[in-house]
């Protein structure tokens, strides 16, 4: 696909200075500041709009520039939200830089609302990039899609690209003697990613504070210290697009929110909640996490959740499917609370504009990264787009060549596609895993060692190996070996207790549900909980109950967004799964469980497995009011890592029965 030169927009940052918000030198915004509860922009003391337009006079392309676009070897980290917040200097542009675009008019195409439509609402052409005729009620984010990975890293680069020039202005605007100090900070900057999967810092939540605990926050700018409505916090629209959000509760909240507290106009965010039922889902998330990169070496089953029979039907799970069950934690769908949706998060075509977004999908593309290390000989292959984009539609052949629509690769209309965003450091970024190998005898020797540091923590893999080694059984070798879990490492990471079985020549035996539904089944997200045992009875309560095992979120649209796709979506159905091992485990430890074996795990999951389905508002439902859906517990023989190189080898499915 290509578009003549004159179809390519020009940006021009200086139209930064659209925004009288940003006119700080003008007399009337004091007054307004003074009158406003809360927080807004940053106060530079000069006229930003005669700086802007006399900086930035000669235009920009919106091309997401690769190799031509970086200095020879700059080549930078992005590093995790916490890393990133340690150094000072880029933090604090960071936080300016998206506190600009969020103030930017709305009708500027690099705005926050401009970069953060491409995705979804409000469904409009950016770039000159017209939609397929047909097409016009989507958004241009491929979901389902062999594309699901490849699509994102472009427009991450986009509003990376985009960020790290506004920065770089601000930066210019310290005095004389701090100037060259934040140039040098620009420098080193690359967009952060949140890892849900890790475990936080002790006493921590697995969500920042930085992004959930307060919506304003203290910044050292320019002009000295001055307290802002905090970017990562939510986003406000200015003004809200009745027209485009046409439908409540869309068409009356001003700001993205997170578990909002009612459906009306007056709605807030429950951040508490939300991080609280992160919290309780982090080890589910590190163990699917831990089990697509040991286990899922195909990029087609590996790359996106659509249920594809005779393509995927050994393999339920997917980065896609993972990411979707962040996206409905974090927008707070699934809480279990009365009266609570989720808030912008948890719905396809309004979640870009909730600033965790990016980092959420920073960390998606981290994972890519690492996985393509992993498995470089794997990739696109020619595949069916099962649901509609503004640019493709149902049925028309993707491959690596597919145009990633709207991200131009040059200035004569070429885009990039999924061969060419293959290697990332072209954007000029890498992550940490990728580059600190200390030890490691190669690269994906390196990246598997990160990985058992990071995940491993939370897999039965890592958990029988320690103890074993523990009881001086190298590598776990030894017929018949009984580990007593639990007593030699935190409690925070597995349960404690009395032995149990399941070791038999270096292996154990993975215990897994595996999900298939139909994505707009509820017309609207939803989330699939699994307990041992009954939930408890007030929902408040799920997100710190004992015998929950984990869920998995489908992430939908609602009645309103995306009418093009989703009658389509009526129809898709995807997959995902939920480990069931370690929880297992914790039911051996409480007593709960006799053991391990075979036949006592059958017959403790017929009669224990409890599977919960909440939709929209907090609503519950059986599994029979889910159109298509399909569960069945499956089990593998897995044999264990024999050092911190190696992942764990899964053999093949091996017992199992349905639910449903």
């Amino acid at each position: 696909m290509k578009l003549a030169m004159a179809s390519v927009i020009f940006l021009r940052l200086f139209i930064l200075a659209n925004l009288v918000t940003f006119c700080l030198g003008h007399h009337h915004h004091h007054q307004q500041q003074q009158q406003q509860p809360r927080p807004t922009a940053y106060n530079y003391g000069f006229d930003v709009h005669r700086r802007v337009k006399r900086q930035f006079a000669e235009p920009l392309t919106t091309v997401v520039r690769g190799d031509a676009g970086q200095q020879a070897g700059d080549i930078q980290v992005r590093r995790e939200i916490r890393e990133l917040e340690q150094d000072r200097d880029v933090w604090t542009l960071y936080l300016l830089g998206m506190s600009m675009m969020q103030f930017t008019d709305q009708t500027e195409p690099t705005s926050w609302y401009g970069i953060t439509g491409i995705h979804g609402m409000p469904h409009q052409t950016w770039g000159g990039v017209r939609p397929t005729p047909g097409n016009e009620e989507t958004g241009y984010c491929t979901h389902s899609s062999i594309l699901f990975p490849t699509w994102h890293r472009p427009y991450l680069a986009l509003y990376e690209q985009v960020l790290t020039n506004v920065m770089r202005m601000i930066a210019n605007w310290w005095p004389d003697d701090q100037r060259q100090r934040y140039l040098d900070a620009v420098q080193r900057f690359r967009i952060p990613y949140w890892d849900w999967a890790t475990y936080p810092p002790s006493d921590g939540s697995v969500l920042p504070t930085s992004v959930g605990g307060s919506p304003f926050v203290d910044v050292d700018g320019p002009n000295g210290v001055q307290r802002i409505a905090n970017p990562l916090f939510s986003y406000t629209f200015r003004p809200l697009n009745t027209t485009a959000f046409r439908q409540a509760p869309w068409n009356t909240w001003t700001e993205t929110l997170r578990g909002p507290t009612n459906w009306g106009p007056g709605a807030q965010s429950n951040n508490s909640m939300v991080a609280m039922t992160i919290d309780q889902n982090q080890r589910s998330l590190s163990q699917r996490l831990y089990i697509l990169f040991s286990n899922y070496g195909n990029y087609s089953r590996f790359s996106n959740n659509a249920w594809i029979p005779f393509v995927n039907n050994a393999s339920y799970d997917s980065l896609e499917s993972l990411h979707d069950t962040v996206h409905t934690l974090a927008g707070g769908g699934g809480m279990g609370m009365p009266n609570i949706q989720g808030g912008h998060m948890s719905f396809i075509p309004y979640s870009a504009f909730d600033p965790i977004f990016f980092l959420h999908h920073t960390m998606v593309d981290r994972i890519f990264a690492m996985w393509q290390t992993l498995y470089p000989q794997s990739w696109v292959t020619p595949t069916a787009a099962v649901l509609n984009s503004y640019t493709t539609s149902r049925g028309q052949i993707q491959d690596s060549q597919t145009p990633l629509t709207p991200f131009f690769a040059d200035a004569n209309g070429g885009f990039w596609t999924s061969d060419s965003v293959r290697d990332f450091t072209k954007f000029g970024y890498t992550y940490t895993e990728l580059t600190d190998l200390a030890g490691a005898s190669n690269v994906q020797a390196g990246v598997r060692r990160a990985i058992n540091r990071l995940y491993g923590a939370s897999s039965p893999a890592n958990m029988f190996l320690r103890e074993l080694r523990a009881q001086g059984i190298k590598g776990g070798r030894g017929k018949g070996a009984s580990s007593r879990i639990g007593q030699q490492s935190s409690s925070k990471h597995r349960p404690a207790g009395r032995e149990v079985g399941g070791l038999q020549d270096d292996s154990y035996r993975e215990w897994i549900v595996n999900i298939r539904a139909k994505k707009q089944a509820l017309d609207g997200p939803y989330s699939i909980y699994f307990f041992f045992g009954t939930p408890p009875e007030d929902k408040a309560d799920w997100a710190q109950a004992e015998n929950h095992v984990g869920a998995m979120g489908v992430f939908a649209t609602d009645g309103a967004g995306m009418g093009g796709m989703r009658e389509a979506m009526k129809e898709l159905e995807v997959s995902g799964t939920v480990p069931l091992t370690t929880g297992l485990i914790g039911a051996v430890e409480r007593g709960r469980l006799e053991g391990l074996s075979q036949g006592e795990v059958v017959k403790f999951l017929r009669e224990e497995l409890v599977v919960v389905i909440l939709g929209s508002g907090g609503r519950e439902y059986g599994v029979l009011d889910v159109e298509g859906l399909r569960l069945g517990v499956r089990s593998f023989s897995v044999k264990l890592p024999q050092s911190e190189d190696e992942l764990p080898v899964w053999g093949e499915e091996e017992e199992g029965f349905d639910l449903l």
